[in-house]
């Protein structure tokens, strides 16, 4: 019966960001038409979060590092929104920047301008990402604005999230910390120093960062744990809110870690989720709508 359930259920409904060309597009083609995929908890708690999967800014792990984790919250009564951010491709050639960041911020504005047709408070919007969606997630939780002078008035809204999850994210850009690829494709092969000190995420944070949750393995390679361990530490200068797990095992990627594909089998890591829920939980961010 949950079979046919899940069968007969209506496909989650696509948004385009923008109405006309994106900004920053270099073609027509799907790849510069970023998205937001929406999924609607059956009871609503208010409470939003949009998701940026992983893959290096050059593809999208939307599965585990999207759909799963949107299951997850809009299980827990959290809306949900998988953002289809710009990535590199023969149809969308590199450097990226600024175009994910413009649309990581512009889909935290259209959920607070749709806010009331999707049961959100637009005070409660939070942005999660995982590897490569963890530095754009922690880059729209250090690069933000109280709204624009627009005649769109999807931009007259502020882009500042309300609350940041970062799983085994990248932060820094800094060599011997960061993740090549995804400073490569975000910036091409010679990012300038002024790139490398501002989407270094750890040195932009400020008393204004929003509340953080920071999840990473000890034996991650990829993205190694010094880039959550160096936002946490930056965040706990400015005095921010901040939460760390750090787990002995867990390779990378594994999404939220009880997928046996992503995983290879291994369960050390499995709990992160529960402490994630925990947290939002003491911050207000899940149980009944009040």
């Amino acid at each position: 019966m949950l079979a046919l359930a899940l069968l007969l259920a209506p496909a989650p409904e696509v948004v385009p960001l923008w109405d006309g060309k994106a900004p920053h597009a270099v073609g027509e083609s799907a790849a510069d038409k970023p998205t937001l995929t929406v999924f609607r908890p059956d009871k609503p708690n208010g409470a939003a979060v949009v998701i940026c999967p992983g893959g290096g800014y050059g593809f999208l792990a939307d599965d585990h590092e999207g759909k799963q984790a949107a299951e997850f919250f809009a299980g827990r009564g959290v809306t949900a929104f998988v953002l289809k951010y710009r990535i590199t491709g023969k149809d969308r050639p590199g450097p990226l920047h600024p175009a994910p960041l413009a649309d990581a911020q512009r889909a935290l504005r259209l959920v607070r301008h749709r806010a009331k047709d999707y049961g959100v408070d637009p005070g409660r919007v939070g942005i999660m990402g995982f590897s490569a969606g963890g530095h754009l997630a922690s880059s729209a939780g250090t690069h933000f604005d109280a709204g624009l002078r627009s005649d769109d008035p999807v931009d007259r809204h502020g882009c500042r999230p309300d609350f940041l999850v970062l799983a085994y994210p990248v932060i820094s850009m800094r060599d011997g910390v960061t993740h090549g690829g995804s400073r490569t494709n975000l910036f091409g092969a010679k990012p300038t120093d002024e790139q490398l000190a501002d989407f270094s995420n750890d040195e932009r944070v400020t008393k204004e960062t929003p509340p953080t949750f920071l999840f990473h393995t000890h034996v991650d390679t990829a993205v190694v744990p010094e880039n959550a361990i160096r936002f946490y530490l930056a965040c706990k200068k400015a005095g921010v809110p901040c939460e760390l797990h750090i787990y002995e095992k867990g390779r990378h990627g594994i999404g939220l870690g009880r997928d046996p594909k992503w995983t290879g089998g291994e369960t050390s890591a499995a709990g992160w989720p529960d402490r994630l829920a925990e947290w939002m939980t003491a911050r207000g961010l899940l149980g009944e709508k009040k």
